[in-house]
């Protein structure tokens, strides 16, 4: 089946695509007479490369704070917070060993605004503004994930930082989702020779140890080394469930010359899952009364497990030319397999009996294999007597997926009730049939975005993207076969600097977004298509360490995949596409040093999700969030530092599939305390712990099963650096 379907758009935004349209490639045409110009001139050569990376003057992790410097995630500009005309919070590498946040949920459930959907132990979701977040980026390449979430986690030792831009951004991501982007910016070697370990023990015997050294391998420091390897392994509140992660990246860079950077690296990260939840709870009893299980209950066999490896490598080569203008050209490989022996329990308990739940065992292998490539070229340009600013790049992604279910013969065979539910269940044959899907998705993309300085205090920003996609295969019996030719996605922005200190910004990103998501037949829903606005004002303040913002956003979407039930006579969920689904709310943010030793990130955000009816949808998401997170070093013991994180929610609901009622999860606090001593320069020994109120709480009601979150807990770590 081919098929391109066009975006239903207002006359204000046909008018603004035309408008983008014509106007990137005449920016492109003025900057090529400018550039050939400049380039006629005798050269400068450089003392040495400049790697801007994403854009930070320093990466995080050598400035200690929590203020975020500049970004390219939005539209491929080094540009501040403050001249980004979108919302930004940065996790930096600070706030990652403050709270211990070594995974990528721990820390993006710290980010303002970003909801962590943990449907079960090793599958995750992730949402902003109401959506499922599906632009994931590492170094400012495209990551997609094939079917929509992570399995297992990611281990965030081998990350600087976690850049996450809220709403749409189709110029340098490929769909246009109004959720967020979330970027993950790599570590890189370093000229000093430094080395780092880290040895933590916690509740339920949890137990990490991290290494992390870099250097130069050469005399002249013109080649640079970094190797990063991480483990852990522990129990759980839950019942049986155990895991271990093991985590190795190497990345060496060389200064070919004095302007030209290559780099190599590999990430390779194992996740081993014993007894891991395959779905979940149920939430609810054929009467439509809300179950309230122990929070250790869990739904799997002691035979059950589920593995999963993720294997990256990349190689960039970067080239500065005297008149300022920078390549880059990366290539990513990515293969992610997953070897799983699950059991999933379906059905809906009896409120008397406990009865009423079925076994759903199966075997299951998953690989996937991506190669992505981007060619990149950015600089300054002279025009009408001001200088502005260029990036234009070509961006292809190969993405091609295997996987196989082999049924257990026993399907349907009545189990115990959840309270006496020890795991004890004969391990079947798995005969009972097969599905599986094969299938390849590719992207080709060209995209351009200019920053123009308008006058002293006014910059705008303009830029598109043409996208062309073809999928192929099948999925379980059904094709996947689609295809989209030259689908513009434009954006623009413009900012208006008020002062020195205060900034006005507002932008407009149209929506195109291919989805995974399959109907009853299992048949991929056809693509989200959409608008996106936003308003707000930012400011540096306190000399530049307090960054804020203040952002008001709108979003219209049509065919949203919404979850409708699951595919009679499998544990598959099926969706519908939703139409005329609305998004607006507001989100406040501030993030740097308030006082001296005093750092501190927050965001609040208030988002109504409403359908073609006016009725309020997806409210499995809060309406209301609040994150924040401080340290303070202890003026009178400068030896001690302090500290909290703070996750609040409103209340989510969603309606019940088989019975009738709605369940419910009432709003709830989750509060961690932190607390460091500096033995010396070298050694610290720091002390956290988590949900210190022990407050019980559904994890996700995404799915119309549940799990609860950690009760109390702490981990205590020693770190040694040199």
């Amino acid at each position: 089946m081919k098929s391109s379907l066009p975006a239903r758009r207002t006359p204000l935004s046909q008018a603004v695509r035309r408008t983008l349209t014509l106007s990137v490639p005449c920016l492109l045409a003025c900057n090529a007479v400018a550039y050939a110009e400049e380039t006629s001139t005798d050269a400068t050569v450089l003392d040495s490369v400049v790697i801007e990376g994403s854009g930070f003057a320093l990466p995080s992790e050598e400035t200690g704070q929590y203020r975020p410097g500049s970004n390219s995630t939005a539209t491929g500009l080094n540009l501040t917070a403050r001249d980004t005309p979108q919302s930004l919070s940065v996790v930096t590498n600070q706030q990652i060993e403050d709270f211990n946040l070594d995974s990528a949920n721990k820390a993006l459930e710290s980010t303002p605004g970003v909801t962590v959907e943990k449907v079960e132990t090793d599958r995750t979701y992730y949402t902003s503004r109401g959506f499922d977040i599906q632009n994931f980026q590492i170094d400012g390449l495209g990551a997609p994930f094939a079917y929509g979430n992570v399995q297992g986690d990611i281990d965030t030792v081998v990350y600087d930082r976690i850049e996450v831009i809220r709403g749409a951004n189709g110029l340098m991501s490929g769909s246009g989702s109004p959720s967020a982007t979330v970027n993950f910016i790599r570590k890189r070697p370093t000229p000093q020779t430094r080395a780092e370990v880290e040895l933590s023990a916690g509740s339920w015997d949890q137990r990490r140890v991290e290494g992390d050294v870099s250097g130069a391998l050469t005399e002249n420091k013109r080649v640079r080394g970094r190797l990063v390897v991480a483990g852990d392994q522990g129990e759980s509140y839950l019942d049986r469930y155990e895991r271990d992660r093991y985590v190795a990246y190497g990345v060496i860079e060389a200064d070919l010359t004095d302007n030209t950077l290559l780099t190599a690296g590999h990430t390779w990260q194992q996740n081993n899952a014993d007894s891991p939840l395959w779905g979940a709870l149920p939430l609810y009893y054929t009467d439509g009364t809300q179950t309230d299980y122990d929070r250790s209950t869990a739904t799997s066999s002691d035979w059950s497990y589920w593995n999963n490896q993720d294997r990256r490598s990349f190689v960039e080569l970067e080239h500065a030319f005297a008149n300022g203008w920078e390549t880059r050209a990366a290539i990513n490989r990515v293969e992610t397999e997953a070897d799983a022996k699950l059991f999933y329990m379906y059905g809906t308990p009896d409120p008397s009996t406990g009865l009423g739940l079925y076994s759903y065992p199966s075997l299951y292998d998953y690989d996937n294999e991506q190669w992505i490539a981007d060619l990149q070229a950015k600089g300054p340009f002279d025009l009408f007597g001001r200088t502005h600013e260029l990036v234009a790049g070509v961006n292809w992604t190969r993405s091609q997926t295997d996987d196989i279910s082999h049924f257990g013969e026993d399907i349907g065979t009545a189990l115990p009730p959840l309270e006496q539910w020890d795991g004890n269940y004969p391990e079947p044959n798995f005969t009972g049939g097969t599905g599986g899907s094969e299938f390849t998705d590719k992207e080709t993309a060209v995209y351009s975005a200019a920053r123009l300085n308008l006058t002293d205090r006014t910059t705008a920003i303009l830029g598109t993207r043409a996208t062309w996609l073809d999928n192929t295969g099948e999925s379980y019996g059904t094709t996947r076969e689609t295809s989209y030719d030259a689908e513009l996605t434009p954006y623009a922005g413009l900012v208006y600097d008020l002062n020195d200190q205060w900034s006005a910004y507002a932008s407009y990103t149209e929506i195109f977004e291919p989805q995974t998501e399959v109907d009853i037949n299992r048949q991929r829903l056809d693509p989200i298509d959409g608008v996106n606005y936003e308003v707000g004002l930012k400011a540096e303040l306190l000399d530049k360490r307090l960054n804020t913002s203040l952002s008001l956003f709108h979003t219209e979407q049509n065919n949203v995949a919404e979850a409708a039930g699951t595919i009679p006579g499998t544990a598959d969920t099926y969706y519908r596409g939703a139409e005329g689904i609305t998004s607006q709310g507001i989100e406040l943010t501030a993030a740097g040093e308030i006082l001296p030793g005093w750092r501190a990130s927050a965001g609040y955000t208030y988002v109504d999700i409403e359908d073609a009816d006016g009725d309020r949808a997806r409210s499995f998401i809060p309406k209301q969030m609040l994150r924040a997170s401080t340290t303070y070093r202890l003026p009178f013991l400068p030896k001690l530092t302090v500290g909290g994180q703070l996750r609040w929610q409103s209340d989510i609901s969603r309606e019940q599939y088989f019975a009738n009622g709605t369940t419910r999860q009432d709003a709830y606090t989750v509060v961690d305390l932190m607390a460091r001593y500096e033995v010396n320069k070298q050694v610290d020994v720091t002390l956290n712990v988590n949900n210190v109120t022990d407050e019980k709480y559904l994890t996700s009601l995404q799915w119309d099963q549940g799990y609860y979150g950690a009760p109390r807990n702490a981990m205590l770590s020693v770190n040694w650096k040199y």
